[in-house]
């Protein structure tokens, strides 16, 4: 497994090893053990799972703290954008966005700490897209960000005016808007 950094402190993308042969393939998505080993001591307690059509982007997402989520997310199926908005409000990367292209044949990881809005376009006929949490969802403190902000800027590598998006994303305030509440 290698680890690779992005320009935004806690923000790191996780490359498994792969063992490939004419048969197929195995790696392991996920060992607490070795991902302790790497520095990444998260207690993971749910998993989730969506399934999406080309050009559905979902977010900007995340939970203000004392439930915030830490989130390892991947591609089990398709291609997708997927990005990180740094809400951490004394970082000097606040208010910036890293993206990374996941997909079924990259088998990349993305960790998304504490701190986050998480977000992701479907760039492929479809996708399935899973990802880890470390707190539980809940609805009391779920928060968004406007997918087209034109602070952030996202590029979200496809045409929005082919853009599904649901009407709950539709609503969400603009970043200088939103409710943040984290700290390095």
């Amino acid at each position: 497994m290698e680890i690779i950094e992005t320009p935004i402190s806690g923000l790191i993308i996780i490359k498994p090893r792969i063992f490939e042969d004419s048969r197929g393939f195995f790696y392991e998505s996920y060992n607490k053990l070795k991902y302790n080993e790497l520095g990444i001591n998260i207690d993971f307690c749910q998993d989730n799972q969506s399934k999406s059509s080309y050009g559905v982007i979902r977010g900007l997402h995340y939970q203000l703290s004392p439930h915030s989520q830490s989130k390892l997310v991947s591609v089990i199926k398709g291609v997708v954008w997927d990005v990180a908005v740094d809400l951490r409000k004394d970082s000097p990367t606040y208010g910036q966005w890293h993206g990374i292209e996941l997909s079924e044949s990259n088998k990349l990881q993305f960790l998304i700490p504490k701190g986050f809005a998480h977000g992701f376009s479907v760039l492929s006929e479809y996708a399935i897209f899973t990802y880890k949490c470390d707190d539980y969802y809940n609805q009391s403190l779920e928060r968004g960000i406007m997918y087209n902000d034109p602070q952030l800027n996202i590029d979200w590598k496809i045409p929005l005016e082919k853009a599904l998006i649901s009407q709950k994303d539709q609503l969400h305030p603009l970043f200088k808007n939103a409710e943040k509440n984290f700290m390095i």
